[in-house]
């Protein structure tokens, strides 16, 4: 029997198997609204046959977006922008619905990728950003300003206003962002935060934003609703954030009823030096995942469904997420089912694409 098309349970959520579609950027929303680009996509991504599929990072508060056209969830207008493309999703697909909720920090205010990623100046369209200390990301980027304790309080209630929106909407999973450089992840890195107060300086002192997000929000949604954390396990530069560093964090989350961690790296410094190769974050995954008791989600150039089998027979992960993989062929837990000879359910228009020699695996 195929592991990787096993019964999961991610706090008191069950998956019908263990691929996770991962949340990705489509920089495609208008001022925060969900737009009809978002209708197809994840139109197309839910009938995927994934156990769960993750909304792209979605901004908290405007000013915490990474381009204007970010997807955004922090007043009526996005609410109910997202609701009707929600709806549409629900009335033909049963996918396990999450959402990644995110703050860009000092990575805001920039252009999409296809038109370059950089900075975009105030006379441009663009904003100024926050950070927990006055360092760019970029040397030609504007310098950030530093959070003081009323802004750090206004980021905090706007995740958990986010979350409880996201509830509303039907959201079955959150997931806080805590990776790839963006605000949370500038509070936990050396490299970023280079305060003298009670959030810089030690570890324990830059854990603590974030800890205190994920508690707030924790508390503010139903224990049936899981709540977890991505995270960058190593920014990948000398005397950056590590794995070390990532188990404490991971340990203490755990504490706190995180019910998962899904583990990336990078994002933080244009100086990192990354080796980039098939399935390249999993040893991460794998030694955070002998540290904690909760679910783990590994994540990284994982294409081929026999790797994708290996990585939970193997102990590297419990789930397995896909990114570009899936964007390129969104029906890639169909075939993955063919090729481990498994089961997927798709929806009944679709029951009569099986090709020949395959019969039997798209239920």
């Amino acid at each position: 029997m195929s592991q990787l098309f096993s019964v999961a349970k991610i706090g008191e959520l069950e998956l019908e198997n263990r691929i996770v579609i991962a949340p990705m950027c489509q920089y495609s929303a208008d001022a925060g609204c969900a737009s009809s680009w978002h209708r197809i996509h994840l139109g197309s991504l839910a009938l995927s046959g994934a156990g769960l599929l993750i909304l792209e990072a979605t901004a908290v508060e405007a000013a915490g977006r990474i381009s204007p056209g970010d997807l955004g969830l922090w007043d009526d207008k996005t609410e109910a922008a997202l609701h009707s493309v929600l709806s549409d999703i629900r009335a033909w697909s049963p996918i396990r619905l999450g959402i990644q909720l995110g703050h860009a920090g000092r990575k805001a205010s920039c252009r999409a990728p296809w038109q370059g990623g950089h900075q975009l100046p105030e006379s441009e369209g663009g904003w100024q950003t926050v950070a927990p200390s006055a360092l760019s990301f970029a040397e030609q980027d504007h310098a950030p300003t530093a959070l003081d304790e009323a802004g750090l309080a206004r980021i905090k209630q706007a995740f958990v206003d986010s979350a409880q929106r996201a509830v509303r909407l039907g959201i079955e999973l959150i997931e806080i962002h805590a990776a790839h450089g963006y605000l949370l992840h500038q509070f936990l890195s050396p490299l970023s935060n280079q305060r003298q107060d009670q959030y810089g300086g030690s570890l324990e002192n830059r854990l603590r934003f974030p800890l205190k997000v994920f508690a707030a929000v924790r508390a503010a949604v139903p224990a049936s609703i899981p709540v977890g954390v991505r995270l960058s396990a190593s920014d990948w530069v000398e005397g950056g954030w590590d794995v070390e560093q990532s188990i404490v964090f991971s340990q203490q989350l755990e504490a706190q009823g995180c019910d998962y961690v899904h583990v990336s790296s990078g994002g933080l410094s244009p100086q990192q030096s990354i080796t980039v190769g098939p399935g390249y974050q999993l040893p991460f995954a794998r030694d955070i995942r002998q540290q904690v008791k909760i679910p783990v989600i590994g994540v990284g150039l994982i294409t081929d469904p026999q790797q994708a089998e290996a990585v939970v027979e193997q102990g590297d992960a419990d789930l397995v997420a896909l990114g570009r993989a899936v964007l390129y062929n969104p029906h890639w837990p169909w075939q993955a089912a063919a090729a481990l000879n498994a089961q997927v359910k798709v929806p009944s228009q679709y029951l009569r694409s099986e090709p020949h020699g395959v019969k039997g695996t798209l239920v």
